[in-house]
């Protein structure tokens, strides 16, 4: 596939803090485009869905619920849970819900450089007997990126389980890492241009060591996309050494940042229970949308935090944040 280098990234309104302006992030060129967000979109049997246009006051956030032991809580209610918008609570809550059925917008990014040869082809199976069991025909979508030196899309946006696994099949290990670059130009080409019409969760599924020696955007510019894009990030990370390194505690950060988890599969065996854990945790998410106080159209970044009454016995995971629309 062609491979063309994009012109620099748009600034964005606002940098995100301890971020620079963005560099050339080179770009995936690929053969199948979403359509423009307000045209409608069209299901696999060719009928044009109806567009919903969502208010751009509102804040859309998509969270999990664990007790102290880790286990996903599943059945609170909105009473059991504060909001916290920028240092304020929101001026109205528009919906709740214990969610388990919003539709994916699924992103694949599997680490194809040098440094992950060891048990490429396992997780590549593991990968794919992820998206058969996730991906839901007429309802869900995702897209495989491979990135070495540069992003690839193997396959774009599908609701197809068999064109995504030959999209995957597609991967070929080599080259130098670029994995900031991977995720900048999942979210901001891929994510942010997919319809979104009516709520939706979006999630990267990010495999790699983490390490990282040729991406032209930083750490915190790729997550900064990723909270543009309303992007979960879940991180396995690739590292068989047994022991967590560097290249780990920066795939901490991403997820951590993105209301995400981290996962350390050090035993090859665990992957696939890693895939399945990150299934399970999509379907059992809570769902919530509310009106800022006192928001202003200013591009700015805005901090979310959602609390469990109970502090004691529960902790909230989600995206620490958003960027406000501009004018």
């Amino acid at each position: 596939m062609a491979q063309t280098t994009a012109p620099a990234a748009p600034p964005p309104s606002t940098p995100a803090p301890a971020a620079t302006q963005p560099a050339q992030v080179p770009q995936q060129t690929s053969n199948t485009n979403p359509p423009a967000p307000g045209q409608g979109t069209t299901d696999p049997g060719g009928d044009t869905l109806p567009v919903f246009k969502l208010p751009s006051d509102e804040v859309n956030v998509v969270f999990t619920v664990t007790d102290k032991h880790g286990k996903r809580i599943t059945n609170l209610k909105q009473d059991d849970f504060r909001v916290v918008d920028d240092n304020r609570p929101p001026e109205q809550i528009r919906s709740f819900h214990a969610e388990t059925n919003l539709p994916l917008q699924v992103g694949l990014l599997i680490d194809a450089s040098n440094s992950v040869r060891d048990r490429f082809k396992f997780e590549q199976e593991s990968a794919i007997e992820f998206l058969n069991q996730t991906v839901r025909l007429r309802y869900d979508r995702a897209f495989v990126v491979g990135f070495d030196a540069t992003p690839e899309v193997t396959q774009d946006f599908t609701d197809n389980t068999e064109l995504l696994a030959h999209g995957v099949h597609e991967l070929r290990p080599g080259g130098g890492t670029a994995m900031f670059d991977a995720i900048y130009f999942a979210c901001r080409d891929k994510l942010l241009k997919a319809p979104k019409n009516t709520p939706v969760r979006r999630a990267i599924i990010l495999l790699s060591d983490g390490e990282d020696n040729l991406s032209h955007v930083t750490r915190e510019e790729a997550i900064e996309m990723a909270q543009r894009a309303e992007a979960i990030i879940y991180t396995i990370s690739t590292n068989v050494s047994g022991t967590k390194g560097p290249g780990d505690k920066v795939l901490e950060r991403i997820a951590d940042a993105t209301g995400g988890r981290a996962f350390f599969p050090f035993q090859i065996r665990d992957v696939v229970n890693a895939f399945a854990d990150i299934q399970e945790e999509l379907r059992s998410q809570y769902a919530l949308s509310y009106k800022p106080a006192n928001f202003k159209y200013d591009g700015h970044y805005r901090t979310i935090e959602i609390v469990a009454n109970d502090r004691k016995n529960f902790r909230v995971r989600s995206r620490r944040g958003y960027y406000a629309p501009a004018q």
